[in-house]
């Protein structure tokens, strides 16, 4: 059968590039309510737990061990389950109820009775929990900082660019393993050009990773992985307990550790045995609060187009975020592997944990363009920095990043390339050329970078681990460099992994290592009037884009710009008795404080086009000004009064026209041009032609219509503005005045 073009269209379009299934529960392929999922339940005998969600303690697996053993809080327990579930998730929602009394009820839930609770949330009830329940007061975002070569010199520009925008963590991961070093090291000195008390992480194996962590070249690390079946944890060699040590080696050496879990690892893996992903989710976040994780990174991530590929993904999603808060973990909620090709539905997911705000709204914003993204391409890139700043601007929110300037980028980019130049020369490193260092502030991308010997650089970074090169050795070689500010800022870095302070659950540094955290930057959201506020220094950066404009000086016009037109009053304008005259009805503002219509043309020439098409027709033309109004229908009407033939033009200084005749209501007309962007100077010909017309009663045939779907984007601000002048020269009892017009 023929396709409907309508329907051959929609399904080129974006959305339609996703995958789209329909649930399979046997197999895990569904995201929150699973036929197969177990009821709550919980059995305490003498303090031993004998019977959890349905399964007695001979059947517990390694997962059902550690919860009970390290998760649960067998005080709190059997008050908790005991409490109905519907009520539990009303005081989620409750600003009478504080955070804290909700931690402490959800400290003795298990994973059944945890998936009940939040499944009577609908998604704008978990945003409002999500608000409320975030660990910091304070939210933040974290950038990826990548590229397909593994260019240190390019790493530590964008690195540096990343830290001037906001972002208060910065991950890399490499192309190439033996990499690591190299590209931690690039971070750590960009990041600290760029602003200081920024936390840097290399995404590797874990061993090389906490290697990286103990030389002080990293001090962050959220590679640590839970799953929620014990199958999947077999799979990949691993325990919960062998996490926890991991853990443990990671925060001993002052290194914050946050986990990483997210729905559909496990049916991604193969082995969901027949549980929703949401409940197995729960699984992993209790065994993350087990293992004495301060925070975790879920939100699907690596996996996100699973569970958005089944009904309710984006809310599952959302779910999985709240459960974190509500287990008193830091959350770096996702937003960061590609959730989409439509940026329709990227942006609507987003704006569940961007407009509640999370401790890391983005565990992963791409600070690089997608083909340099070696985490397989961000959901939000380099090339929608602009978008997210208007986003938070538009909510007033704070998503994370500030606005900055080109120049700012460039010098900062040009410094981090500067630093790195001195610190490879000092190193003995393969030589950073001053093309590098001068080509690196402008480029795109990897792409636009000179070559660099790979295997030299890859030495060089192997070099790193066997001399165990330091943190504390880049400061001082950087100091001696004559990069006092960048050096000193690196050390505060090494003093802080020893002090421990950013350990605490949900802790960044801000510009001066002032460490916010759940501890002294608490959530305290009770209802409006509470919680964060944008307000203060951080708003007005935040509304203070460049590309804003101050429209108090959008339409100055110069004293000394002439219009190449004269225009002179000569007396109140009188009817006219000519049948054969057309009334041109000028707007109070055209030609004295306004200059040009709102595209730009002249009103000398759309005046002169206009008298010319009604004097090719071969009527008379007497121009007025309408004092009493700036409405384009009633200057119109108004001067339709005024002239012999009942024939007039309204034109108001931006360009809008309507041909109006003196027995048709105000707002009724012959013609109107009502987008004047799209006029030119023969479509005012045109109507002077047509208005001429009418006037001696030959047929017309109307101006045609010319429609710009997105000339209210483009020029409503314009328009304001124009039509503000216009109103404001309007006197309500000032009669119109006739004009002589010489050009």
């Amino acid at each position: 059968m023929p396709r409907s073009k309508r329907f051959e269209l929609l399904s080129q379009r974006p959305v339609n590039k996703d995958s789209c299934i329909h649930e399979w529960p046997e197999k895990g392929l569904v995201n929150m309510e699973s036929p197969f999922d177990p009821l709550p339940s919980l059995k305490i005998v003498n303090g031993i737990v004998k019977e959890m969600d349905g399964k007695k303690q001979k059947e517990f697996d390694l997962i059902d061990h550690f919860i009970v053993k390290y998760a649960l809080n067998l005080k709190m327990a059997p008050k908790a389950m005991a409490m109905d579930s519907l009520t539990i998730a009303r005081m989620i929602t409750d600003i009478h109820v504080p955070r804290e009394k909700i931690v402490e009820i959800f400290s003795g839930l298990t994973p059944a009775k945890i998936l009940q609770v939040v499944g009577y949330l609908n998604p704008v009830e978990m945003m409002m929990a999500l608000q409320k329940m975030r660990a910091r007061k304070t939210p933040a975002n974290q950038a990826h900082v990548t590229n397909r070569k593994d260019n240190p010199v390019l790493l530590a520009a964008d690195a540096a660019e990343a830290a001037l925008r906001g972002f208060a963590e910065e991950e890399t991961t490499v192309g190439v393993s033996r990499s690591a070093a190299m590209n931690a090291l690039a971070i750590l000195v960009g990041s600290q050009t760029g602003r200081g008390g920024v936390l840097t992480q290399c995404a590797v194996e874990e061993a090389l990773n906490l290697k990286l962590g103990m030389l002080g070249l990293t001090t962050y690390s959220e590679t640590l992985s839970v799953y929620g079946t014990e199958s999947t944890f077999k799979d990949g060699d691993d325990t919960p307990w062998s996490k926890a040590f991991l853990a443990s080696a990671y925060a001993s050496r002052g290194v914050k550790v946050r986990f990483t879990s997210g729905t559909g690892s496990e049916v991604l893996m193969g082995n969901a045995e027949g549980k929703s992903m949401l409940y197995l989710e729960i699984r992993c976040l209790l065994c993350i609060k087990g293992a004495g994780s301060q925070g975790v990174q879920n939100g699907s991530i690596s996996c996100v187009a699973l569970p958005l590929s089944l009904p309710g993904g984006a809310r599952t999603i959302l779910a999985e975020n709240l459960i974190a808060t509500l287990l008193d973990l830091e959350i770096a909620s996702g937003n960061d592997a590609m959730s989409s090709h439509s940026d329709i539905r990227k942006s609507a997911k987003l704006m569940a944990q961007f407009l509640p705000g999370t401790d890391f709204i983005c565990s992963g914003y791409s600070s690089v363009p997608k083909v340099d993204n070696m985490f397989g391409g961000g959901n939000f890139d380099s090339d929608d920095y602009d978008d997210y700043l208007i986003l938070q601007r538009d909510f007033l929110t704070n998503g994370g990043l500030l606005p900055v300037r080109e120049e700012e980028v460039i010098e900062v980019r040009r410094k981090a390339a500067k630093a790195m130049q001195a610190l490879f020369k000092k190193l003995n490193f393969p030589p950073i050329t001053d093309e590098e260092v001068e080509r690196v502030p402008f480029v795109y991308g990897s792409q636009e970078m000179p070559e660099r010997d790979r295997v030299e650089d890859l030495n060089a970074s192997e070099r790193i681990l066997k001399e165990n090169i330091t943190g504390v050795e880049v400061a001082r070689i950087l100091y001696e460099e004559g990069f006092k500010e960048i050096a000193e800022k690196i050390f505060e870095i090494q003093k802080q992994r020893v002090a421990g302070d950013y350990l605490q659950t949900s802790a960044i540094f801000d510009s001066h290592f002032n460490v916010l955290s759940a501890i002294n930057d608490p959530n305290d959201y009770r209802g409006p009037g509470t919680g964060y506020r944008l307000e203060g220094e951080i708003k007005r950066k935040i509304t203070n884009l460049p590309q804003a404009k101050d429209p108090r000086e959008t339409l100055m016009v110069s004293p000394n710009e002439t219009i190449s037109m004269r225009v002179e009053e000569i007396g109140i304008a009188a009817s006219g008795k000519d049948p054969n005259e057309v009334i041109i009805g000028l707007g109070p503002a055209f030609g004295t404080v306004l200059r040009e219509t709102i595209n730009g043309l002249p009103h000398r020439e759309v005046l002169k086009e206009m008298i010319r098409g009604i004097e090719k027709e071969g009527c008379k033309v007497r121009v007025i000004k309408i004092y009493e109004t700036s409405d384009c229908a009633f200057i119109g009407h108004k001067a339709a009064q005024l002239s012999g033939s009942g024939i007039a033009i309204g034109l108001q200084s931006k360009g809008t026209a309507v041909i109006h005749r003196k027995d048709l209501p105000p707002l009724n007309n012959l013609e109107l041009l009502s987008q004047a962007s799209n006029a030119t100077l023969e479509t005012y010909y045109t109507l002077g032609a047509n208005a001429a017309r009418y006037a001696k009663g030959l047929p017309v045939s109307p101006l045609p219509v010319v429609i710009d779907n997105t000339a209210r984007l483009k020029y409503i601000v314009q328009t304001t503005l124009l039509h503000m002048k216009e109103t404001e020269e309007v006197h309500p009892h000032r009669p119109p005045k006739e004009l002589r017009i010489e050009f």
